[in-house]
């Protein structure tokens, strides 16, 4: 099959990649010159607009890929793509779309006759080698005819993706998916941080994720890469520990209270990504005063 890939960050580059080499024609699209020229470089064929890339696809139906960032972005290119195609072509969103307004973009699309897609994509950079997680929604009908390029960008023609409802439910897995991630990375920030906490015993601790890498029940591809990182820098001493949010995240907990469903776990791990941007700290300063105020303790002074 054929595609036009708009976006080409990481990512997008790397589904590009792993799509050619097992056949697929790709045109490229991003918005700098330089991008496209160093994807050209990689074997995508190059477009300087996005009129030009949806103008290269010679199939019917045209199907375009969008992987943009989430938000006013997405829907402007989404606008812009939709002008230039036809009754019947396609337009997928493999980025970090909420899913509201995917449903939203999905209303739009019908009414201009054009077929739309959500695809919530997971791999990142290892995509390439070990195949894309997709999570996807849109009609049966339309996810059908995509079969061969999700195949090609799973793990297995039979694994790691699939059509999990109508149009929005993609995304809202996807979020779902992130939501627990970031639960998961918070468990294992933690507990290496009280295993570094006992120095006493002066455990290696990257010793202990390779031990952990087998036959425990907290194995997991994320242990896995904690072990790179650790076998890098046991002391990690050159990362600061500021931790950004993507957004799914606040969107899941937005949604555990939209429906009354208890998610403590995953509220308190995206409050502690907030609480290593504070570098002011505010409230850890108000709870110091107070002490003092109502006990006597002392204040550290700050330097």
């Amino acid at each position: 099959m054929e595609l036009a890939l708009i976006g080409l960050g990481k990512m997008g580059m790397n589904m590009a990649k792993r799509l050619i080499q097992n056949g697929h024609r790709v045109v490229g699209y991003a918005r700098t010159k330089e991008t496209v020229d160093n994807a050209v470089k990689d074997g995508i064929e190059g477009a300087y607009s996005l009129e030009e890339a949806v103008g290269k696809l010679t199939s019917s139906p045209k199907v375009v890929w969008v992987m943009v960032p989430a938000g006013k972005t997405t829907t402007e290119t989404i606008e812009k793509i939709a002008s230039l195609l036809n009754k019947g072509d396609i337009i997928i969103d493999g980025g970090n779309s909420n899913y509201k307004d995917t449903i939203k973009h999905a209303e739009m699309l019908e009414a201009k006759g054009v077929d739309f897609v959500d695809c919530g994509t997971s791999g990142g950079i290892w995509g390439l080698a070990e195949g894309y997680s997709m999570m996807i929604g849109g009609k049966k009908e339309v996810t059908d005819k995509l079969t061969p390029i999700f195949e090609t960008l799973a793990p297995g023609k039979d694994k790691g993706w699939g059509r999990v409802g109508p149009h929005g439910a993609g995304h809202y897995v996807k979020m779902v998916h992130n939501g627990i991630e970031y639960g998961m990375m918070q468990a294992y920030a933690e507990g290496f941080g009280i295993l570094k906490g006992k120095t006493e015993f002066g455990l290696d601790l990257a010793q202990v994720s390779h031990i952990w890498q087998y036959g425990s029940v907290v194995r997991s591809w994320l242990l896995d890469l904690a072990a790179n990182a650790l076998d890098e820098d046991t002391e990690l001493k050159d990362i600061k520990p500021w931790v950004a949010d993507s957004g799914e995240g606040r969107w899941t907990v937005f949604e555990s209270v939209d429906l009354d469903v208890p998610a403590p776990v995953i509220t308190l791990a995206l409050q502690m990504r907030f609480a290593s941007r504070d570098e002011e700290n505010y409230p850890a300063r108000m709870l110091a005063a107070l002490r003092n105020q109502f006990g006597g303790h002392a204040i550290k002074k700050a330097e």
